[in-house]
């Protein structure tokens, strides 16, 4: 079976270098929910990991050695202070997490066996929103893995309430905080990020988010505010 699966990624992703003249890779390919991850860790590792693994193999055989990488502030645990910068301890509390640190350092190592690989890895926070055009957005299918797109499904009915976790946080209201980046904003890094590779050697990391907290009944009350409706 992961045989088969080998070979069957590896000949979608050689077709489309061999349909296409590549010269830079945006990698965000990959199982994404915290939570499905503990339930199902050995479908993580294998589908990330090993993903990853055929993605470069190809990109070598191509001669394709720039990539930029979605990883995640997953990778920095639980720090002890905020905010979080590049240079902060790095651990994992999840799989998921896992396979970010993991995939982080495949890249690395590649630098290393070839400097003329060259890397950026860019640690997102809590990308939320949808573009003004409201074509494309936050609404996955199944029950969201996500504050915002779950919100959306209890205005609209889909869910009868929104149940809030923990209200005695050492935060302004009680309720969790997290940084939030717009979509839109977190795709002008990306942006940024294949200017950047185009004009550098080695791996760099950046963090995207915003570096300021905001809770999830600061979330709550702006839906509302901004929808004129009522979230339960």
């Amino acid at each position: 079976m992961i045989l088969n699966f080998y070979l069957i990624i590896y000949n979608i992703i050689e077709k489309v270098f061999q349909e296409n003249d590549i010269k830079e890779v945006i990698y965000f390919a990959g199982l994404k929910a915290v939570g499905e991850s503990v339930l199902k860790p050995l479908q993580y590792y294998h589908n990330n990991i090993t993903g990853t693994i055929i993605l470069l193999e190809v990109m070598r055989q191509y001669n394709c050695k720039k990539i930029v990488f979605s990883s995640s502030a997953t990778v920095y645990g639980l720090p002890k202070t905020v905010p979080i910068t590049e240079d902060f301890p790095l651990s994992i509390t999840n799989p998921y997490g896992s396979t970010k640190l993991f995939i982080e350092q495949i890249m690395k190592d590649s630098y290393v066996a070839d400097k003329e690989f060259v890397v950026i890895l860019l640690r997102y926070f809590n990308p939320i929103g949808a573009h003004k055009n409201g074509l494309i957005g936050e609404d996955p299918n199944g029950i969201p893995n996500n504050l915002m797109p779950f919100i959306a499904r209890v205005a609209d009915g889909t869910y009868p309430e929104l149940k809030v976790f923990g209200n005695d946080y050492v935060t302004p209201d009680g309720t969790g905080v997290r940084d939030y980046i717009h979509i839109v904003d977190l795709s002008i890094g990306h942006i940024k990020a294949i200017e950047k590779i185009r004009k550098m050697n080695g791996v760099e990391i950046y963090n995207l988010g915003t570096g300021n907290e905001f809770s999830v009944l600061d979330l709550v009350k702006t839906f509302e505010k901004v929808n004129n409706v009522k979230v339960n």
